[in-house]
């Protein structure tokens, strides 16, 4: 069976793997000072984060039109594909698999919708899993979808509390810190919900408590080092992590740069990673 598979903008895998696999990525849409823009094509992520402190209003964002998703299954499924897997950010926290699904109804069971439950590469790394598997067949990559998402770990440090909170998309987790902004808050993505875990006073304690999360998972499958607009912050983090457990971390490790509707919830300069413990 050859399948074919979609994901959005926020699994941001880099365009090596996207190329390599065939992957169908449908951007989202983001919003700077009323004017539209295109995910990852008419703003980089560099000029977003560039941008992102001095803006006059807080940037919103909005999924594609369920068009998008429509016109990508149509073409997989006319091609030779018998089967299309859609592969989305968690549904709690955005309307994008919704927009999917209701896609999916035209297609009379050719298209299978997945909730990861997650963002940035851990939508990514479930995406992969299915790519790898797709030569077996739809159960098998769908299994390997589901034991991804099992083993998967997405923590991250931001640098203020100040864009969590107006998002609104996580009161939860604001309401945990009792809306200090002052403080780095660090959250956990489980199952599409945000929880707060930690909360320090320094971007050093902030990389310290990330790193010891980090080393608490044990040997790893797949790691990705994300950061927000600071790349000189996720590569320092990489290096220690390097020193202390080289042996139990991938050889391929993504650094990655998250997208701008990731970076306009959690804003500037925050690390964090997204991690496939081995199985």
């Amino acid at each position: 069976m050859k399948l074919g598979i979609v994901t959005d903008s926020t699994c941001d895998l880099p365009a090596a793997l996207v190329e390599q696999h065939g992957l169908e990525v449908i951007p989202s849409i983001l919003v700077l000072d009323g004017k539209e823009y295109i995910d990852g094509q008419t703003i980089t992520r560099d000029e977003f984060y560039r941008r992102l402190p001095a803006l006059r209003t807080p940037p919103t964002t909005a999924a594609p039109a369920m068009g998008e998703y429509s016109s990508r299954y149509e073409s997989l499924l006319s091609h030779g594909c018998e089967h299309v897997i859609s592969i989305h950010a968690a549904g709690k926290l955005t309307s994008i698999v919704d927009t999917a699904r209701l896609a999916a109804r035209d297609f009379e069971g050719r298209v299978t919708c997945v909730d990861s439950g997650s963002l940035s590469l851990g939508v990514g790394f479930q995406v992969l899993a299915a790519a790898e598997a797709a030569e077996m067949g739809l159960q098998a990559a769908l299994a390997a979808i589901e034991s991804a998402q099992k083993r998967l770990k997405v923590n991250a440090a931001l640098d203020t509390m100040e864009y969590l909170r107006r998002s609104g998309r996580v009161p939860g987790a604001v309401a945990a810190l009792g809306g200090l902004l002052s403080i780095k808050p660090l959250v956990d993505l489980t199952d599409g919900v945000v929880k707060a875990i930690a909360a320090v006073r320094t971007t050093h304690q902030a990389n310290d408590r990330l790193l010891n999360f980090l080393l608490e998972c044990g040997p790893l499958e797949r790691l990705a080092v994300l950061h927000s607009g600071l790349e000189s912050r996720a590569r320092e983090f990489l290096n220690v992590l390097m020193q202390k457990a080289s042996q139990s971390v991938p050889r391929d490790i993504l650094l990655v740069n998250v997208t701008t509707v990731i970076g306009t919830h959690v804003g500037p300069h925050g690390l964090g990673f997204a991690a496939i413990k081995a199985g």
